[in-house]
């Protein structure tokens, strides 16, 4: 039987690529098609999104932390992402997950098996290239939030609610580094008390990228199980 923090830590993974998938959205698409809420909000979105449009591909690691102080949770993991249009390399707890446009493979090497899977569009809770389109033109309250100095950098939140009674998040905050429009990072509070943060430590652009970046070679994985879902 699995202790709950078995359970919260078994759903981090999945939580994680949310999440970059959910700061993907917010570099990589334009807001001019979102509902305002308040205005302010808008055009820093707007020009987060003028900035990062931009560049060819995004580099970031990260700092992930899940904290429950009713379950006495504290949790740091640390991981990186490399993005570019819809395609993703997520490294993270020890797994690795590359999404080429199309399928999904996750790599454990711990088990020594490759998870294959395409992405299914009728599944809700899947992220898909099409709703990342759309992951913010509905279901979302924003406005502008608190001002933080952070090491001399000048951080502005925006805060964004979710306007469905069955979302289990309370709120997002976002944080947008005022000088370079950056993503600094991203912070969930879930109704049970939850809260995950993802804070960026590093973020590059315009890498030099192999060919194969997103490009699954299972050459490299002669002994790994090739657990194919579809």
């Amino acid at each position: 039987m699995k202790t709950k923090i078995q359970e919260i830590q078994n759903n981090s993974i999945t939580k994680m690529t949310k999440k970059c998938f959910q700061m993907a959205v917010i570099l990589l698409l334009s807001f001019t098609s979102i509902q305002a809420q308040d205005k302010k909000a808008k055009d820093l979105l707007n020009e987060v999104t003028a900035k990062i449009k931009s560049y060819d591909n995004i580099v970031i690691d990260f700092k992930y932390s899940l904290n429950n102080a009713k379950e006495n949770i504290n949790q740091d993991s640390k991981g990186n992402v490399t993005m570019k249009s819809n395609q993703y390399v997520l490294n993270f707890m020890g797994v690795t997950k590359i999404f080429d446009g199309q399928k999904t493979y996750t790599i454990v090497p711990e088990d020594e098996e490759v998870t294959v899977s395409k992405v299914n569009e009728k599944d809700d809770a899947a992220i898909t290239p099409s709703k990342m389109l759309t992951f913010f033109n509905s279901g979302y309250k924003y406005n502008m939030d608190i001002v933080q100095n952070v090491k001399g950098r000048k951080i502005q939140y925006i805060k964004l609610a979710p306007t469905s009674a069955k979302d289990q998040r309370k709120e997002i905050l976002l944080g947008i580094d005022v000088q370079t429009k950056h993503i600094y990072n991203l912070i969930e509070t879930g109704k049970n008390g939850t809260k995950t943060t993802l804070t960026v430590n590093s973020f590059k652009t315009n890498q030099p990228l192999s060919k194969n970046q997103f490009t699954f070679v299972a050459s490299k994985y002669p002994k790994y199980y090739i657990n194919k879902l579809d």
